[in-house]
């Protein structure tokens, strides 16, 4: 145990839902006191920079409830129970966008909130895309408008907070390094 190290001396399930569980734990801290943590436990989820031949980066306009506003992301979404990452985020793409890569690399994986959730998300790049023949379904609660966007158009987006949340920040400033570097989009 190293000496930041919280031990877990109690634990109990609040809420069991369909994307997250949330628990209660009751901790030892360093100093031999106890406090309480409020974790939230999430399966983990994958997105995807996919990009056109022209360089188009192409994204999604969703609705966020939590946020009540409508925001624009990279395809995204969580992982099923035992899914390989790389096989889920091929399948958001296809489904969010109606596009498919024959090449998805691995970018980097990275926790969103570790302050309170357990939360990984795999991000991918897709270069190279192409429409798929029939479009797929998008789950029955899912609605999004597909759009296309330059690099700088993204940098805009983030601006003028259209562009909010972490992992589509994170794309962008991923291709914006790629871009600076010569290495690519």
């Amino acid at each position: 145990m190293s000496n930041l190290e919280e031990k877990t001396l109690k634990k109990e399930k609040l809420y069991s839902g369909k994307v997250i569980d949330l628990y209660l734990e009751e901790v030892e801290l360093p100093n031999g006191k106890t406090s309480k943590r409020e974790i939230v436990k999430h399966p983990g989820a994958v997105a995807v920079i996919a990009l056109t031949q022209d360089e188009k980066i192409v994204m999604v306009q969703q609705y966020r409830k939590a946020l009540e506003r409508t925001i624009v992301e990279i395809p995204a979404g969580k992982l099923e129970k035992n899914e390989d990452p790389k096989e889920a985020a091929l399948r958001e793409l296809e489904e969010e966008t109606g596009y498919t890569s024959p090449s998805l690399q691995k970018v980097i994986s990275f926790y969103t909130s570790p302050g309170f959730a357990d939360e990984l998300i795999h991000l991918y790049i897709a270069d190279g895309i192409e429409p798929l023949a029939e479009k797929k379904q998008l789950d029955e609660d899912e609605f999004v408008d597909v759009m296309l966007v330059s690099l700088e158009e993204a940098q805009d987006l983030v601006e003028s907070h259209e562009i909010y949340d972490a992992k589509t920040a994170y794309a962008v400033q991923y291709l914006q390094l790629l871009h600076k570097s010569g290495g690519g989009k």
